[in-house]
Formats: structure tokens, sequence, C-alpha cells
């Protein structure tokens, strides 16, 4: 199994990694793409809403192949690195260095960290979501619509307040016997190595979340919500983007 170093530091940039295997996995129209596994990775893969990491892979030689997505096997669980089509793919057993592109992180980061906000802004069950480089979104279980404006008006204040982020660990048990912890019906935290993680904005949100988070609120900077859809009879879509965004 693959370290996955993200899941306890967030802000790692780079690693180093030696590959452990290369899956070749299938992809539209016959095509077929080349997963490289490694055994430890700053990459996180598609998972949980938030898109998988792209970056870089340089090899002892100097030569430097790109990572066009991060996602896990959907039957192995093997945590993939892909790469672009033509790239060059190294050998089982060679060293590399592993770096992310940063500034996409930090902006999934920080969306990703908007949307505990949202959960916060909005007090019910969550049906869904995604989250893309600088939008997002969550579906919520609701007969009544809300105001844009004042759900606005809460995110900031939320995200204003400056409250840290912490992580804690709990197992399977645990999780369990505290079924209100989990606010995403539609994406139940991750449970494979026995253990969950939960996120905890101080004082505004704490649920299990295998995703990356800034380390403080207001490290998210001002949102807004964009647009509120209805998506059924009880359901409400809200869209969220930073607000510099045109």
């Amino acid at each position: 199994m693959t370290e996955e170093l993200f899941r306890a530091d967030g802000y790692l940039r780079d690693c180093d990694a030696v590959v452990t295997a290369i899956s070749e996995i299938p992809g539209k129209d016959g095509a077929t793409f080349t997963g490289v596994v490694v055994n430890q990775t700053v990459f996180y893969p598609n998972g949980g809403g938030q898109p998988g990491d792209t970056g870089l892979m340089s090899r002892a030689d100097g030569s430097v192949v790109k990572v066009i997505d991060t996602l896990k096997h959907r039957d192995t669980d093997e945590h993939l690195h892909i790469l672009e089509s033509d790239a060059s793919v190294p050998a089982v057993g060679e060293s590399l260095r592993l770096e992310i592109d940063w500034d996409r992180r930090y902006r999934l980061m920080r969306m990703h960290s908007a949307m505990h906000m949202l959960c916060a802004a909005i007090p019910a069950p969550v049906t869904g979501g995604s989250i893309g480089d600088g939008r997002g979104r969550l579906d919520f279980d609701l007969p009544e619509p809300v105001d844009k404006v004042e759900v606005t008006a809460k995110l900031n204040e939320l995200i204003e307040s400056d409250r840290p982020m912490s992580m804690t660990w709990i197992d399977n048990d645990e999780l369990d016997a505290n079924p209100d912890l989990v606010r995403t019906m539609a994406a139940p935290p991750p449970r494979g190595s026995g253990k969950v993680r939960l996120v905890n904005f101080d004082g505004i949100d704490l649920q299990p979340c295998g995703g990356t988070h800034v380390a403080s609120s207001s490290e998210i900077g001002r949102v807004r919500v964009k647009k509120i859809e209805k998506k059924g009879k009880q359901n409400r879509r809200v869209i969220v983007v930073f607000d510099d965004e045109a």
C-alpha cells in the first residue's frame, strides 16, 4: 500500500518515492492510461468530491514526466499516478521525486475547506457535492430555498473568524457509535484502514473527511454563493465560488 503523506499534512508539496508497480487503466474509446504506483506520495487521489492532484515526476536522469491525474484503482485500491499518453514510463524499483501542482492543490484545499463552512452555514443533511478549481457545490436535503445573500454573508463571517483546523483519528466502531458525525450521505468516509479521520474547524464544523484542508478558516479567502438550484422536491444545490471569480 502507498503511504499517503498528504493525510497527515496537506501542505507537503514534494517527496522522494520508489516505483512499486505499473498498471494499465482502460479509458474511453479503447484508450489505456498508465498508472504508476509508488511506496509513498504527496498526490491526493480523486475521491470524496475532490479531484486528484496533477504535477510532475522527476527521474534520476533529469527527465520529467507529467502526472495528469491521480486516482484509486476501483478493484485493487492502488494509488495510481496517471501519466500523459506519450510519457516515458519509469521502471519498478526506480527512484523518483514527486511534486504536485501546488497552486492548483492550494485552491482545492481552500475550496474544500469552504465546503465545511457551507455545512455549518446550512444545517441540513448533505446529499452530494463536488469540488473544483475555484468552484464547489453541495446538495442539501431542504424543502425550502435558502437566500443567496444571507448564505454568502454567513460563509464569510465563518471564514473571517480565523478558526484553526485540527485532525484526530477514531476507529470504525467509534464512528458507528456517533452516526451524527457523518454529514454527507452520498459520500461516506473511507474506512479501509480501520480508522477514520475527523476534520475539525474549531467551533464551526466537525466531521469525517479524507480530503485536504487549510490550517485556518481565514486562508479560504472571501467567497460568494453564485447560484442556488432546485434539483428535486427536497434537494437544493448551492454553488460557491471565490469572490474574485468573474
